[in-house]
């Protein structure tokens, strides 16, 4: 079954395995979160749920349709929503809470956050450009070069790596390993570096890539001269 939570970024430390070896993790606060609508194939065309993470303070921040679509589910109103496609749903109710439970040490999951915005960069930094000569009297320093040709098609192709915008953007890393579970915090130690910045909000969900099964081939026979 897909399993997702919502959560919040903590920041980055470490740990020592029984070994002894370290292993730099992700800290971050999953749930807990509450389901305020559950879609089905008769009512929706699919099966899904949708879940809510921090309450609103103030329910002055909504509007109409919002205020009445908490109000329909009986739950306080949720800063974030998220939907969750499903296979079944018979198992979840309106109302329920969803906690970091749900995973477990060894689990391999997919999170997706806004990465850290950079502003406006240049070639170099956005695109990794190695630039031109560092030696004084170069005109040429980090500057992109040419970014089209003259006479034809006499305008600059689309999707030309230029400067511009870097980061602010939807950011899925796939495949990190779920080192630690503490039920009783709500807390998730993830393997690695996630997306976003510390206080981000993050969406933790089950992979959608599967280990591949390892296929050893054997050795070559060497050729006889």
């Amino acid at each position: 079954m897909v399993k997702g939570i919502i959560g919040k970024k903590i920041g980055m430390t470490q740990i020592f395995t029984p070994d002894g070896n370290v292993v730099p993790v992700t800290v971050v606060e999953a749930g807990p979160c509450v389901v305020t609508q559950k879609k089905t194939v008769t009512t929706d065309g699919y099966n899904a749920i949708q879940i809510g993470f921090e309450t609103i303070v103030s329910e002055k921040k909504l509007n109409k349709p919002q205020y009445g679509h908490f109000k329909k589910a009986g739950v306080e109103p949720m800063k974030h929503l998220r939907e969750i496609r499903m296979d079944e749903v018979e198992s979840f109710n309106v109302g329920q809470v969803i906690s970091a439970d749900i995973f477990a040490e060894g689990d391999v999951v997919d999170i997706q956050g806004i990465s850290i915005g950079k502003g406006t960069q240049g070639v170099m930094k956005r695109h990794n450009f190695a630039g031109g000569p560092g030696g004084h009297g170069s005109t040429f320093h980090r500057r992109a070069g040419s970014i089209g040709m003259k006479e034809w098609p006499a305008e600059v192709i689309k999707g030309k790596k230029m400067a511009g915008h870097m980061g602010a953007r939807k950011v899925t890393t796939q495949r990190l390993k779920i080192v630690s579970v503490m039920t009783e915090k709500n807390i998730i130690l993830i393997q690695g570096a996630i997306p976003g910045h510390d206080n981000g909000v993050v969406y933790i969900k089950s992979t959608v890539k599967p280990r591949r099964p390892v296929i050893r081939q054997e050795p070559k026979a060497a050729k006889k001269k």
